[in-house]
């Protein structure tokens, strides 16, 4: 028995990097850095989201909105030259607005380049 008193059972002692406080937790990724990457994943997710899902849908109902805008100007500008939606001279005087507000455009176009 005097032998196997006078062996010591060796120590484990934990492994401390060098330079590090053995009183402080050592984890692989900090709770700060852990937060900012689940952040920026949200950021993108919802950037993603609204490029492919919600931008197109947008686009479309703005493009729908616009075309309703246009047919509700051109009956009551062509409804006040007296011309009512269901004769031929209507879609003349539809095609005229859109004669009219594609110079419209290009006027603009040319003034925010400089050109006028």
């Amino acid at each position: 028995m005097s032998e196997l008193g006078s062996r010591a059972k060796p120590s484990i002692k934990p492994t401390v990097k060098f330079g590090a406080n053995p009183s402080q937790q050592t984890e692989k990724y900090p709770r700060p850095t852990l937060a900012l990457a689940l952040l920026m994943a949200a950021v993108v997710a919802c950037g993603l989201h609204a490029l492919f899902i919600s931008g197109p849908a947008t686009r479309v109902a703005a493009e729908e909105q616009h075309e309703r805008t246009i047919a509700e100007e051109n009956r009551e500008v062509c409804g006040r030259l007296g011309i009512s939606p269901e004769t031929a001279q209507f879609t003349i005087c539809s095609g005229e607005l859109a004669v009219v507000r594609r110079r419209q455009t290009d006027r603009d176009e040319a003034a925010a380049m400089g050109v006028l």
